[in-house]
């Protein structure tokens, strides 16, 4: 299994790590959501641009991150638009979403972006290409708000995205019941078992799905997301909390 070592972080070994994200409409809410972080315990930040209300300013975009990567220092940051097809704020054209991207690989100011890999097979490898010329690894994402597939599905997703070149494959589901968690969790265990050559994210929201959050270094996710204000998504929980969680796992699984 590869590992990728992103700044200090080091994702696809060990206790999962914590990704908090920043979702804030102003510069001056990341900013001071982004100061908060100093005082918990997390391995990389997100930043929910969909969120910020000048994203269609790139260059108030790059501005932002800019400032962000000042504060944050050595935790590394993922940059993600969240379409509003997937769960995000807003809707954007495909053509703004991949000049977006690319500014952001390019700008030297991220670490990581995040592309949804149903935007187009031809986007998705454009974008990724771009990424890599940068230096910046990519997660391929698909978030799934209605339903969660059957595991054969979820495994074929993620394995597109390892086959498009994606550096580490996401997905995250909605459970209507508690078998399908499992779903989700065998499905994880069957990629990280016998497809994946790379880190991989998997989740099931809500909480329902809470178990999925914490259990990552059993099934074979990498990390996992926590809140530190507000979340991004259903049933995130206190990134504190979490970690603690995740380091009994730790223990008690080794």
């Amino acid at each position: 299994m590869k590992t990728f070592k992103i700044k200090n972080t080091i994702l696809g070994e060990g206790v999962p790590k914590i990704c908090v994200p920043i979702v804030a409409k102003t510069k001056e809410e990341a900013i001071e959501e982004a100061k908060s972080f100093a005082d918990i315990k997390a391995d990389l930040v997100e930043l929910r641009i969909d969120w910020y209300d000048e994203v269609n300013d790139i260059k108030k975009v790059k501005d932002l991150l800019k400032d962000l990567q000042l504060i944050l220092k050595d935790l590394p940051l993922l940059f993600t638009f969240r379409t509003a097809e997937e769960g995000g704020e807003k809707k954007i054209t495909i053509e703004d979403y991949i000049t977006l991207n690319k500014e952001a690989a390019k700008s030297g100011f991220v670490d990581l972006i995040d592309v949804e890999v149903f935007k187009g097979d031809e986007v998705v490898k454009d974008i990724i290409a771009t990424a890599h010329q940068a230096g910046i690894k990519v997660v391929a994402s698909n978030h799934d708000f209605d339903k969660t597939p059957a595991k054969d599905d979820i495994v074929y997703r993620l394995r597109k995205m390892q086959d498009l070149g994606a550096d580490i494959p996401k997905i995250a589901v909605m459970p209507k019941s508690k078998f399908d968690v499992l779903e989700l969790l065998e499905a994880t265990l069957i990629m990280q078992e016998k497809y994946a050559d790379r880190p991989i994210i998997t989740m099931s929201m809500s909480g329902k799905g809470v178990i999925s959050r914490l259990a990552g270094e059993v099934f074979g996710s990498c990390l996992t997301f926590g809140a530190a204000k507000k979340a991004s998504a259903p049933g995130q929980i206190g990134v504190n909390e979490l970690s603690n969680v995740l380091e009994t796992i730790h223990k008690s699984s080794n």
